[in-house]
């Protein structure tokens, strides 16, 4: 009985390292993505608005008043992003970063671990 509990002891030990370690590459692989999205971001806007100024300017040249073209494309731009963040809120919501192997390991390790103490 006592060499199961110093097994079990171990095995739940080397989980929880193994969680730890997992958790901590869920995290380093999220902050590597998070600072990829932070750049095309940036780059985002910058083309942006540069294609939304030209936006404006073929819009006026048809006739329309410079306000009103910025205000069109502006909302345009604004409905768009709005669908984008929506998206993206439900993506991030869908992902998760706990253990999900780990989970399941422990799970397998505490039904040996009674097989092998009850059964």
């Amino acid at each position: 009985m006592n060499k199961v509990l110093v097994q079990a002891t171990e095995l739940f030990r080397g989980e929880f390292d193994l969680a730890r370690t997992e958790v901590q590459e869920n995290l380093n692989r999220a902050m590597i993505a998070i600072g990829l999205v932070v750049a095309a971001i940036v780059l985002f806007l910058v083309a942006l608005n540069v294609l939304a100024a030209a936006l404006v300017t073929g819009i006026a040249e048809l006739g329309i008043g410079a306000g009103w073209a910025a205000l069109i494309v502006g909302g345009v731009f604004l409905i768009i992003g709005l669908g984008m963040v929506l998206m993206g809120k439900n993506k991030l919501a869908s992902a998760s970063l706990a253990p999900s192997r780990t989970a399941r390991n422990v799970q397998r390790d505490v039904r040996t671990t009674k097989e092998a103490t009850y059964g």
